[in-house]
C-alpha cells in the first residue's frame, strides 16, 4: 500500500526540505535547493528511486510522532516487544553544505534498529558509485556527492545497491547519522556535531516562534503554520515556495500533477499580511525585497511566478521513469503556467507594496517607480482575457477575479498618492477614472442579477471561489446584497459541509483538463472569512475549527482535501493553505489574541 499524503512530516533548513513518513523513511529530498533534483524520490515512485529508512527491525508504522513544541525538529517513536526507541530528524541551519541528521535514542529495553539508505540522484534515475573513506560512506555521481557517517560508528555494508546498518540501542544510548551533500568537485565540507546541532536547532526555532504576536485560540495551529511558512522560505533570497514537492496529485491516479517548488506573486499579499500580523517584520521585508528584485524590468514581462532567486525560465517536462504518487502520472518538473497571462498578479503586487508602506517598512527607492510602470501597462492590458488565478489550460477568458484585482491595483495606486503626496510621478486623475470604469464593468458584466451572484467570468453562469475575496480586497462592502448573495451561492453550489471547491470540474471544465479534484483548503478558509465578514461569525468559527481538524497528526495541510475518502490531496505542505489558516485565525480571534 502506498502511504497517504498526510502520512508525511516536514523537516528543513530554509533552503530545502525533506518529507519523513510514519514508517521512518525519508522519501523526498532535493539537494541543495528546493527546486534541485531529488536524491530521495520514493514519494513519486518506489524504493529503488531513493529513500532512507531508520526503524526497529521488523517494525512498520510508528507508534507516535510529534514535533518538539515550537520547532521543526521531529520525534518518531516505536514501541516494540523488546523496548522503545525514538528517531529524531532535523536539518540544521547550514553554513555551507546541507546536512540531514537522524538521531536514534533508546527509551526502554534494548531495541535492534535497521537503517537502509538508497541514494538515487536526478529524481531517482542515477545510482551513485559508493566507496569508504575515513569511516564515511561516500556516494558520487556526476555533480553530486554525499557523505554518510554515524556517531558512534556502527557496522554498515552494501547490499542491493543500498547502504545498510544494524545496531542495538539500550535505554539512554544514542546513535546519530549525518548525511551531507556537496558538489562532487569540491572537498568535503566541515563536519557538523549532530548532538550540538540538535540543541541549537531546538533553541533557534523556539526563539523564532517566541516572536509570534498571536496568543489567542488555536495558537499551536497558528505557530505550526508560521513555522511551516518559515521552513518554505529560501533564506538566501527571501522567496517563499508554494510547496516543497512536485506532482502530488489533486486526484489519485489523475493527471492534475504540478510542480510547486517556485514562488508565486499572488501569494505575496496574503503572505505579507500573515507575517506582519503575527509580528514577523524581518521575514516580511525579505519577501518584499525578493518581490522587487523578481519583478524588476519591463512591466509587460511580469510573470506570475519566479524561481527561488527570481529566475524566469521554469520549463516544464516529464519524468517517465517515475510511476507517480499512487500511480498518478505524469510526474512533472517545471511549470508551463509561468508563460501565462494572469492579470490578477498586478493587483496582488500593488496591494503587497501598499501593505508594506502601511506597515512602516522602509521603502526601497525604486518601489514607486516600479508601481507607476506597472500601472501604465495595466491601463491598457486590463481589457484582455487571461488565464486567471487558477492558471487554467482551457483558454483565456474575462475572469471576474482578474478584473477585481485590476481595480485593486488602481485603488492602491490612488491611495498611495493620497497618503504620500511627496511621491512624484503617476497620474491619479486617470487612475481614479479607470478605477471607476473597471468597477462599473465588473458590476455590469460579471454579476448575474437573476441569481444575485457574481460569476466566474463575463457571461458565464459558473461560480468561482475567488469571488469570496471581493469584500476582503475592498471592492464592495461585506453587507452589500451582491456580496451576501455571492457567498450564499458559493456555499450552496461549490461547498460540501463548508469545504469549498475552486470551481466546477464537471462537464466542460474551464481548466481544460480531464478528471476532478478535491476541495481547496485555502478557498475553504476564504469562505470562513466571508461568513465572518457577512455577520455569520458562529458558522465561520465552526468551519475554522473543522479546517484545523483536517491537518495531519503533526499539524500540516496539503493543497486540497477529499471529503469522501478523508485524505489530503495535492502538493504538501502547501503554503497557501497555511497562510489561509493564519489569516483566518487572525480575522476571527485577532482582537482577543494580540500579544
Amino acid at each position: 500500500m502506498h502511504p497517504h499524503i498526510e502520512d508525511y512530516a516536514l523537516i528543513g533548513d530554509e533552503q530545502t526540505a525533506a518529507l519523513v513518513g510514519t514508517d521512518g523513511s525519508v522519501d523526498w529530498l532535493c539537494l541543495p535547493r528546493f527546486d534541485s533534483a531529488a536524491c530521495f524520490a520514493r514519494l513519486l515512485g518506489d524504493e529503488d528511486n531513493g529513500h532512507w529508512r531508520i526503524a526497529p527491525e521488523g517494525a512498520e508504522r510508528c507508534t507516535r510522532r510529534a514535533y518538539r513544541p515550537d520547532t521543526l525538529v521531529l520525534d518518531t517513536e516505536w514501541e516494540t516487544a523488546d523496548g522503545a526507541v525514538r528517531v529524531t530528524d532535523f536539518m540544521p541551519q547550514r553554513d555551507r553544505a546541507p546536512d540531514l541528521v537522524r538521531v536514534v535514542e533508546g527509551l526502554r529495553g534494548e531495541v535492534t534498529v535497521h537503517s537502509v539508505l538508497r541514494l538515487r540522484f536526478d529524481y531517482g534515475s542515477v545510482v551513485p558509485w559508493m566507496r569508504r573513506t575515513d569511516g564515511h560512506r561516500v556516494a558520487v555521481a556526476g555533480p553530486d556527492s554525499a557523505w554518510l557517517r554515524s556517531e558512534p560508528e556502527v557496522r554498515s555494508w552494501g547490499q542491493d545497491f543500498g547502504t545498510h546498518a544494524e545496531f542495538t540501542v539500550a535505554e539512554g544510548e544514542k546513535v546519530a547519522f549525518v548525511l551531507t551533500w556537496h558538489p562532487s568537485h569540491e572537498p568535503r565540507p566541515p563536519l557538523v556535531d549532530p548532538f550540538i546541532a540538535l540543541e541549537h536547532s531546538v533553541e533557534d526555532w523556539r526563539a523564532w516562534a517566541a516572536h509570534c504576536g498571536y496568543d489567542g485560540p488555536y495558537r499551536d495551529a497558528v505557530v505550526r503554520s508560521l513555522i511551516t511558512l518559515k521552513a518554505l522560505t529560501y533564506k538566501p533570497t527571501g522567496g517563499i515556495v508554494a510547496a516543497p514537492t512536485t506532482s502530488l496529485p489533486e486526484e489519485p491516479g489523475g493527471v492534475r500533477n504540478w510542480d510547486y517548488r517556485f514562488c508565486w506573486l499572488r501569494d505575496s499579499t496574503l503572505t505579507l499580511g500573515a507575517l506582519l500580523s503575527a509580528g514577523y517584520l524581518e521575514e516580511a521585508e525579505a519577501w518584499r525585497d525578493w518581490l522587487l528584485r523578481a519583478v524588476a524590468g519591463n512591466p509587460a514581462d511580469l510573470q506570475i511566478m519566479y524561481g527561488l532567486a527570481g529566475e524566469r525560465r521554469l520549463p516544464e517536462f516529464e519524468l517517465p521513469w517515475l510511476s507517480g504518487f499512487a500511480g498518478s502520472t505524469p510526474v512533472r518538473v517545471g511549470n508551463d503556467a509561468v508563460n501565462q497571462l494572469q492579470l490578477d498578479v498586478y493587483g496582488e503586487v500593488m496591494d503587497s507594496l501598499s501593505l508594506a508602506r502601511l506597515a512602516g517598512m522602509h521603502p526601497q527607492p525604486q518601489m514607486w517607480e516600479l508601481q507607476c510602470a506597472l500601472m501604465d501597462f495595466l491601463a491598457t492590458a486590463w481589457r484582455e482575457p487571461d488565464e486567471g488565478l487558477w492558471e487554467v489550460r482551457g483558454g483565456r477568458r474575462q475572469f471576474v477575479h482578474s478584473k477585481v484585482m485590476t481595480w485593486v491595483a488602481l485603488d492602491r495606486a490612488v491611495r498611495t498618492l493620497e497618503e504620500h503626496p511627496e511621491l512624484t510621478g503617476g497620474d491619479p486623475d486617470r487612475w481614479r477614472a479607470l478605477r471607476d470604469e473597471v468597477h462599473r464593468e465588473v458590476c455590469e458584466k460579471g454579476y448575474d442579477p437573476e441569481r444575485n451572484t457574481f460569476t466566474q467570468s463575463y457571461g458565464s453562469r459558473e461560480l468561482d471561489a475567488s469571488l469570496l475575496l471581493i469584500p476582503r480586497v475592498g471592492f464592495l462592502p461585506p453587507d452589500d446584497p451582491r456580496v451576501v448573495g455571492t457567498v450564499d451561492a458559493i456555499g450552496a453550489e461549490l461547498s460540501r459541509d463548508g469545504l469549498v471547491r475552486r470551481y466546477s470540474t464537471e462537464g466542460d471544465p474551464v481548466d481544460g483538463l480531464p478528471g476532478g479534484e478535491g476541495t481547496f483548503l485555502v478557498c475553504s478558509f476564504w469562505y470562513a472569512d466571508a461568513l465572518h465578514a457577512t455577520g455569520r461569525t458562529k458558522e465561520a468559527r465552526e468551519l475554522f475549527e473543522r479546517l484545523v481538524g483536517l491537518a495531519n497528526d503533526v499539524g500540516l495541510l496539503a493543497e486540497e482535501y477529499d471529503p469522501v475518502a478523508g485524505h489530503q490531496l495535492g502538493n504538501f505542505p502547501q503554503a497557501f493553505s497555511h497562510i489561509g489558516l493564519v489569516n483566518t485565525a487572525l480575522a476571527l480571534f485577532g482582537d482577543e489574541g494580540a500579544g
